[in-house]
């Protein structure tokens, strides 16, 4: 006799495929970022702000959430997604100076990092 569909030993595999699920990143990357500072137009219409933590990104959505983890030192910060680019080749992130500084690159440059969003 089989046991009913909702027996213990069909729930705990459920359960845990849900739980694999909800705390996979919707979106993962990882490539090298760098930093700009300038005070003009974003994409997204609003004025650039060096000391807010935003970044520039080609494809994902404006107001998407992003954790940046710098890979050389371990620190991360979040930021928002409110202009596109970067435009150099290799490059996936563009970061205002105050998130640059947060991850500890600003004298470098550019850093090799890895993004996630939920």
């Amino acid at each position: 006799m089989q046991p009913p569909i909702w027996s213990r030993r069909a729930v705990v595999p459920a359960a845990v495929l849900l739980l694999a699920i909800l705390s996979t990143p919707a979106f993962a990357q990882c490539g090298s970022a760098s930093w700009y500072a300038l005070t003009s137009k974003t994409a997204s219409g609003e004025r650039m702000n060096p000391a807010a933590m935003t970044a520039a990104h080609r494809t994902l959505p404006f107001g998407t959430k992003l954790r940046v983890v710098n890979k050389r030192n371990g620190r991360s910060v979040v930021v928002r997604i409110n202009d596109r680019g970067p435009f150099i080749r290799g490059r996936i992130l563009d970061l205002s100076r105050a998130a640059a500084a947060k991850l500890g690159f600003l004298n470098a440059g550019h850093t090799k990092v890895c993004l996630e969003t939920r």
